[in-house]
């Protein structure tokens, strides 16, 4: 079956928007997705063919999720997000996801599953290891960390974003400035107060992409003052 689904990509593979997503996703020496090879497919194509093979055992989902490409691999995550909001031992896929983020190697994959995986999985459990991931040295399991806290946000619980935002406050990636200031926005969006009090202690020492993410919604003149 695995190989059925990797052709049922390639017959949809598009060459120029293939060289487009290599510029995009910034796979040149020395960027944060060097050497990361495409098909040239858009995501609803990659979804409607995880959604026709959404049976693939996880074996083969591994082979699957180790494939060079990086729409593969993509389609993988959609499987396995498919899976988990069906499967009755939702354990067992969580633990395949963190014992494979190897292979979630780029923001896109790990915008697309973390927060429906691991952040669903933990919303009413022990959340340590949201806290070891942003400790971590690999920059897409600090960005996991980031975005799993989405899940909570939507329920309105604010505690690990806040926390983590506090860790990763000093990171040295702007994709993760990026991704905090995102998620704080997110709270933003449900509970100013607590946006703005986080935002009134450590305004002064968040990087810059990181603030002006977080406060884009945000009155003018609220936003003039933290930039000010």
């Amino acid at each position: 079956m695995l190989k059925k689904i990797i052709n049922d990509l390639k017959k949809i593979s598009n060459k120029e928007k293939a060289l487009i997503f290599k510029k995009f996703f910034k796979t040149g020496k020395g960027e944060y997705g060097e050497g990361d090879e495409f098909l040239g497919i858009n995501v609803p194509d990659v979804r409607k063919i995880a959604k026709k093979y959404k049976d693939l055992n996880l074996k083969d989902l591994k082979e699957f999720l180790k494939n060079k490409f990086h729409e593969c691999r993509l389609c993988a995550l959609m499987i396995l997000r498919l899976q988990y909001e069906s499967f009755e031992n939702k354990k067992e896929l969580v633990d395949f996801y963190l014992r494979n983020t190897q292979y979630v190697n780029n923001w896109d994959l790990v915008d697309l599953s973390c927060e429906y995986i691991l952040g669903n999985w933990l919303l009413d459990k022990d959340r340590k290891i949201l806290y070891q991931l942003a400790k971590s040295k690999n920059l897409w399991e600090r960005r996991i960390a980031i975005i799993s806290t989405f899940e909570f946000i939507r329920h309105r619980q604010f505690i690990d974003i806040l926390k983590l935002s506090e860790i990763l406050i000093n990171d040295n990636h702007d994709l993760i400035h990026k991704a905090v200031g995102w998620m704080l926005r997110e709270v933003g969006k449900r509970d100013e107060k607590v946006l703005k009090d986080f935002l009134d202690k450590h305004y002064q020492k968040m990087p810059r992409v990181m603030l002006r993410y977080a406060i884009e919604k945000l009155s003018k003149n609220i936003r003039k003052k933290y930039l000010g």
